[in-house]
């Protein structure tokens, strides 16, 4: 089984992150995806992330019952800070028939030369990266493990969710209806 890995705060989950998760797992070679919710990314502050067991709670309402994307908690257990390497092997270990590959935008691709071990992701591991605006090239694009997907291009971000909840903006056509009125009713990201 090929699974594409999208790693990421999901800090919510909004409906940008489904449409890149459900088109990788229908229009491409991938026959599923698991969102890996990431306790600690080392670039970001942990103090602006919701509680790790919310941000999966959200994605698991978000995912439903598609059989095709399932919310990872596979770094929850890992050494922090995560580290994309570090779980790879990991989840080759723990899954020696499947096949990992990396969805990542093509923003990170330009940057993906700065990850811990990126010489080793790239050996092991296929890359398959959607469009994202602004975007910097990265001489990477013509890497023969790296795959550019023509994806919808999705303008929205976690960031912009949060602000714009905290500015008191109704934002629930961004979001995936359950994930919406769990953050309602939970009080997420109000102050």
């Amino acid at each position: 089984m090929k699974i594409g890995l999208f790693f990421g705060s999901f800090n919510p989950v909004h409906n940008g992150h489904m449409v890149i998760g459900s088109y990788m797992a229908e229009f491409t070679d991938l026959d599923q995806v698991w969102f890996v919710v990431s306790p600690h990314n080392p670039h970001k502050l942990k103090q602006t992330l919701l509680q790790d067991h919310h941000r999966l709670a959200l994605l698991k309402a978000a995912i439903g019952d598609n059989r095709k994307l399932k919310a990872s908690d596979i770094e929850f257990k890992l050494p922090k800070p995560s580290y994309t390497v570090h779980t790879l092997a990991y989840l080759k270990e723990k899954f020696p028939s499947h096949q990992f590959a990396l969805i990542l935008g093509s923003d990170n691709l330009a940057t993906f030369h700065k990850w811990k071990n990126y010489e080793q992701i790239l050996e092991w591991h296929e890359l398959y990266v959607y469009p994202r605006r602004n975007e910097s090239e990265s001489e990477l694009a013509s890497h023969p493990k790296v795959k550019m997907i023509e994806a919808p291009l999705m303008e929205l971000s976690s960031t912009f969710i949060r602000n714009a909840i905290r500015e008191k903006k109704d934002v629930r056509y961004m979001l995936p209806q359950n994930v919406w009125e769990y953050i309602d009713e939970m009080n997420f990201y109000r102050s």
